[in-house]
């Protein structure tokens, strides 16, 4: 499709093309134009039926696209026509090249699926919907509706693989034909493709695609630079020529020894490569070494791991700069043998070393499939890969479009690191990614169950970086949920969907039971046994609340979004029933989840007089009576605040933080950690501090307790140490003793 989108912040309008002046339809191809020749020839690998199918398809396309000219004043056909070019060039099917034809019809001419299933097949009417912009007018920006666009693309592709491989073609032939946009929608689409449509063509393993998008996105966004780093490449070539083909000859000389027959290639960094690397380690032109290297077909993987050998008699290989990624190819399918050698002038040399075979898997990626009838099992395996990841996508989905898009991209990471299983299994990782990355790439169960991970072995937090080779085993306990905190250190979309939907999905259920206990305890306070309310009344309420049900309006209570006495006034359908500014008293446990929160300032624990309010969003808070914190609130704002009282529930512990006195000694920190566990109290977090004679130090615990008696049990016990001068509960971490 053409890229006349709007610019940011705009609702999406169609304005790829004009109409024509002349009222009535021409056709802009004859079956003489030299680019409809060219691509009729280059179909030689489908039989008659197909091609004659492929020309009925450039006729409808031509007749569709009539009336309409690109900005450059071309014929609006001549891109279709050259993204199908793309797409034969790959050897797909003849579906795959009509769905290329015909790609914009529905969107721009006003085509409609069933005609397109019906004059050719319901295959090529799919494909060509997967390809659709979406045209709702009630996206509020082009963010949005770039997230959902892109949603509808990756669902499509995740049913058909071949959806993606024909808008990569279209993104690909409309960055090379920019000239004629304007300056500031040539830099957001050149934008747009570096952070999306680039990273897919690398995860698809499409290297010659991904780096062409680069550098052409590249030159769009920074004409200038990319110009002068041309000629610098250019100049750096002409100047190194002499030895380049030097190495080049030595090289070829020396697989000859070895008896290995081989082909060998010069290549040197694209520019976009060049360029971040000069971005990243703020380096000069100058100062990048290793722009260019060498590529070594050979004919057989025993021979790959020979001249490897050879390489590294000719010249030292730089220790730690070698890859096998024949053993464990990249997730992308890619394979190869890496090698950085010193050249004879100094200067490091990157090698890569590959069959065939893998030369076409890496240049084409999916497409080899279909390219190459050699590589059919390469390309098979490649698509069965490719196929789980994009099926990965589905479980990713959210109502917010935006959320998806995010967590997606972040898969596109290009860079990946391997780990082990104690059953040898190898999982691939973005870099940076943990345990609770590798739990959720597992299974979701065992990322929600995970509780600990032992690294090569040993205990390790959960927040560490794995790295290349590492053995991971996870720990996994039916009691163990995961943590709001993962979602600050997880790099998988994957592990990031599938938190946020634990935690939206635990939050419900605790906010709904919290509402129906508010609910009905103002209920209760009103006089009205929650039992005897009819049915009809409910349906009264969740029909006024816009609800869809009473669990909804239970929930709706429990996050504050609507009020308990407001609530069962309307239940009642009674507005003159007179309403109590306090209710009866909630009973909690302080254990049931993120629905009720213990406030950080003051840390209420069982025995403590304690208050509540309801805050949108997150449900009852809970605070100590004489919390400084909420004074001036319950002051002006009382009808905001519940009475709540603790229940008694054995076996849980809060956390509450204590503050100690002690006069210098060897050991006292000791003494003082050991009386508190033999209190039976958690340390959770300790600090010290010495004042500037060294004659008393002040230590601040945070420590855990199952209630009020059990921490006034904990001082008892460290007052008794004989260099204890002073204790006290912080209430808040302003008031320290």
């Amino acid at each position: 499709m053409d890229d006349g989108s709007p610019a940011p912040d705009s609702p999406p309008v169609v304005e790829s093309e004009t109409k024509r002046e002349s009222g009535h339809p021409f056709y802009a191809l004859s079956p003489d134009d030299p680019s409809y020749q060219t691509f009729i020839a280059s179909l030689d690998y489908l039989g008659g039926e197909d091609i004659a199918r492929i020309r009925d398809a450039i006729s409808y396309a031509d007749q569709a696209h009539a009336n309409q000219v690109r900005f450059s004043g071309e014929p609006y056909v001549t891109h279709p026509l050259a993204v199908a070019s793309v797409v034969a060039a790959w050897r797909m099917d003849a579906d795959a090249v009509c769905a290329a034809l015909l790609h914009d019809v529905l969107e721009d001419t006003g085509a409609a699926k069933a005609d397109l299933a019906e004059r050719f097949n319901p295959a090529i009417a799919e494909l060509v919907d997967g390809l659709s912009k979406l045209d709702k007018i009630e996206f509020s920006s082009y963010r949005e509706a770039q997230a959902e666009n892109f949603r509808k693309m990756l669902l499509a592709m995740a049913r058909d693989l071949r959806v993606v491989l024909i808008k990569l073609a279209d993104r690909y032939h409309n960055l090379s034909t920019m000239s004629a946009i304007r300056p500031d929608k040539r830099r957001r689409i050149a934008r747009e493709t570096l952070e999306i449509y680039a990273p897919i063509a690398n995860r698809l393993g499409l290297n010659k695609m991904f780096r062409d998008l680069q550098d052409t996105s590249f030159c769009l966004i920074h004409p200038m630079r990319a110009r002068v780093l041309a000629r610098a490449v250019a100049a750096y070539q002409g100047n190194n020529k002499e030895l380049i083909t030097r190495i080049q000859d030595n090289i070829l000389h020396k697989m000859q020894e070895v008896g290995v027959t081989a082909q060998v290639f010069g290549r040197e960094k694209s520019l976009y490569s060049i360029y971040i690397k000069m971005v990243e380690k703020h380096r000069a032109f100058a100062q990048i070494q290793d722009i260019y290297g060498f590529r070594v077909i050979l004919a057989d993987i025993p021979g790959c791991y020979l001249a490897l050998g050879a390489l590294h008699a000719l010249y030292k290989p730089v220790p730690g700069k070698f890859k096998d990624y024949i053993a464990i190819p990249k997730a992308n399918g890619y394979q190869s043998l890496h090698t950085t050698l010193i050249g004879p002038t100094g200067m490091p040399l990157e090698v890569q070393l590959r069959t065939e075979e893998m030369h076409h898997v890496a240049q084409e990626g999916v497409a080899a499939h279909w390219l190459y009838k050699d590589a059919v099992h390469s390309g098979a395996d490649l698509q069965i890969r490719t196929h789980k990841w994009l099926h990965s996508l589905l479980e990713m989905q959210s109502g917010d479009s935006s959320e998806f898009f995010e967590n997606v991209k972040i898969d596109l990471f290009p860079d990946d690191v391997y780990v082990f299983t104690p059953k040898g299994l190898i999982i691939s990782l973005p870099q940076g990614a943990t345990p609770v990355d590798m739990a959720y790439a597992i299974h979701t169960d065992i990322g929600n169950r995970c509780l600990a991970v032992r690294i090569n072995h040993e205990l390790a937090p959960l927040r560490s970086e794995l790295q290349n080779g590492d053995l991971v085993e996870i720990i996994t306990a039916a009691h163990a949920n995961p943590n709001p905190a993962w979602l600050s250190y997880v790099k998988t979309g994957r592990a990031r969907s599938r938190i946020r939907h634990f935690l939206r999905t635990v939050h419900n259920e605790e906010s709904a039971a919290l509402g129906e206990q508010l609910l009905n305890q103002e209920l209760i306070s009103l006089g009205v046994d929650p039992a005897s309310v009819p049915a009809t009344a409910w349906e009264h309420l969740i029909k006024a609340s816009g609800n869809h049900s009473i669990k909804d309006v239970f929930t709706d209570i429990g996050l504050g979004k609507r009020l308990a006495p407001v609530a069962a006034r309307r239940l009642l359908a009674d507005d003159t029933v007179t309403v109590p500014t306090r209710s009866g008293t909630l009973v909690i446990r302080g254990a049931e989840g993120m629905a009720i929160q213990l406030a950080n300032c003051c840390q209420p624990i069982p025995g403590d007089p304690i208050i509540g309010s309801i805050k949108k969003g997150q449900g009852l808070v809970v605070h100590t009576h004489d919390c400084p914190v909420i004074r001036k609130s319950r002051k002006h704002e009382p009808h905001k605040w519940i009475d709540v009282e603790w229940e008694p529930a054995p076996g849980h512990l809060f956390d509450v933080r204590i503050a100690i006195e002690v006069k210098s000694a060897r050991g006292i920190l000791g003494q003082v950690a050991s009386a508190i566990s033999n209190s039976g109290s958690n340390i959770e977090n300790v600090t010290m501090e010495g004042d500037t004679e060294k004659q008393f130090n002040h230590l601040h615990f945070v420590i855990q307790v199952s209630s009020r008696s059990h921490l006034a049990q904990v001082m008892h016990n460290l007052r008794r140490i004989h260099n204890v001068i002073r204790i006290n509960r912080i209430h808040h971490p302003e008031h320290k003793a």
